[in-house]
C-alpha cells in the first residue's frame, strides 16, 4: 500500500478558470498527495480566483499568483521550492488525474528516480462534442528510458511525432536536490524536456509505465503549440549547452544531434516565414544554407503551404 502524503502536485496555470477546478479536485483526491501548489501565472481571467475559493475549503491547497507572466518554468520552480514531500509531480491546469493514478506510479516507483504514465490525449471538442481518448506512446508494457532513447523520443518523422517531453512524472526530489535540478526559467517551450533530458544524463532511473490516469486535454491554442522563433531558438541553444555540460557516449551525441537538427529545422522555417511577409529576399533564402535534411524540411514546408493556398484560392 503507497504511504498517505507522500506527493507534492504542482499547477503551473495560467488562464485556466474552466479547468482548475477539475484539475485541483483530482489531485486532492488522490490520498498520496500531501499538498497541491497553484501557481497562477498573472492570469487575466479567474483561475486565480478560483483556485484561492479551493484553498479557503481545502489547506492542502496553496495558491501564489505572480505578478507578472514568466512561463511555466519559473511557476514550476516557484511550486516546487515551496513542498517537502519524498516526491513532486507536475500537473498543467486544463489536464486531470483519474483516480488512483498516484499510488499506481508510487507502487511502481521501487528504485526509480522518474516514473511516469502514458499519457491519454482527449480533443477539447466542446460541451457538445464526444472526444475518443488516445494515448500518446501507445505503449503497452514497462518501458526504461536512458538519455539517447529519450532525446531520440523527442524528434519526429514523416511518419508520427515523438513527444516523450510531454510525459509528467513523478520526481524524486531527494534527486533534484542533489544534483541542483529545476526548470530552465528561459524555457517556455520544451522545458519538460530539458529537465529530463539533464536529470537522464545525470544518470537517473527513469520508467515509464501504460497508461495509468494522467489526462491530458488537447487545445488549438494551448501554449505548447502557440510559440515564437526565440522560444525555439531558446531550446535549440539549450541542446549545445547540454552536449557541452555532459560528456555523453557516441550514441548519445547522435540523438542529441538530431533533436537541435529538428529544431533548427523549425526555427529556419519561422524565418522563411519572416521573410516572405517583409518580402525581403536575403532573409527568406538565407535559411536553405543548410544540411540537406533541413533543406528537405523547408521544402516539404513550402509545398505543403502551396497546396494550402491553392485549397483556399480553388475555393
Amino acid at each position: 500500500m503507497a504511504k498517505i502524503g507522500v506527493v507534492d502536485v504542482v499547477v503551473a496555470a495560467f488562464e485556466c478558470a474552466g479547468t482548475i477546478e477539475r484539475a485541483v479536485l483530482s489531485a486532492l483526491t488522490e490520498p498520496q498527495v500531501r499538498r497541491v501548489f497553484v501557481i497562477d501565472d498573472a492570469s487575466r481571467d479567474e483561475t486565480a480566483t478560483r483556485a484561492t475559493a479551493l484553498a479557503e475549503r481545502d489547506p492542502r491547497v496553496v495558491v501564489r499568483r505572480l505578478s507578472i507572466n514568466s512561463g511555466p518554468s519559473v511557476a514550476r520552480n516557484i511550486g516546487f521550492s515551496l513542498g517537502a514531500a519524498p516526491w513532486v509531480a507536475p500537473l498543467d491546469g486544463d489536464d486531470y488525474f483519474r483516480p488512483g493514478r498516484i499510488a499506481r506510479l508510487l507502487q511502481a516507483a521501487e528504485e526509480c528516480d522518474f516514473v511516469a504514465d502514458d499519457i491519454i490525449q482527449i480533443d477539447d471538442v466542446g460541451a457538445d462534442g464526444v472526444a475518443s481518448p488516445r494515448t500518446l506512446m501507445g505503449l503497452r508494457s514497462r518501458r526504461r528510458l536512458d538519455f539517447a532513447a529519450f532525446v531520440a523520443g523527442n524528434v519526429n518523422s514523416r511518419a508520427r511525432r515523438n513527444e516523450l517531453g510531454f510525459l509528467k512524472p513523478l520526481m524524486r526530489r531527494s534527486f533534484l536536490d542533489r544534483h541542483g535540478l529545476h526548470y530552465a526559467n528561459e524555457l517556455r517551450l520544451g522545458e519538460d524536456y530539458a529537465l529530463y533530458a539533464q536529470a537522464l544524463a545525470l544518470g537517473a532511473r527513469f520508467l515509464v509505465l501504460p497508461a495509468s490516469g494522467y489526462v491530458a486535454v488537447v487545445r488549438e491554442n494551448s501554449l505548447s503549440g502557440l510559440h515564437s522563433r526565440g522560444d525555439l531558438e531558446r531550446l535549440r541553444d539549450f541542446d549545445g549547452r547540454l552536449a557541452a555540460a555532459f560528456d555523453l557516449r557516441p550514441a548519445e551525441r547522435r540523438a542529441l544531434r538530431r533533436h537541435t537538427q529538428s529544431i533548427d529545422a523549425r526555427v529556419r522555417w519561422l524565418a522563411v516565414i519572416d521573410g516572405f511577409k517583409s518580402r525581403n529576399l536575403r532573409a527568406l533564402f538565407a535559411p536553405f544554407a543548410a544540411p540537406p535534411q533541413i533543406v528537405g524540411f523547408l521544402m516539404r514546408q513550402l509545398f505543403a503551404e502551396g497546396m494550402r493556398r491553392a485549397v483556399r484560392l480553388a475555393r
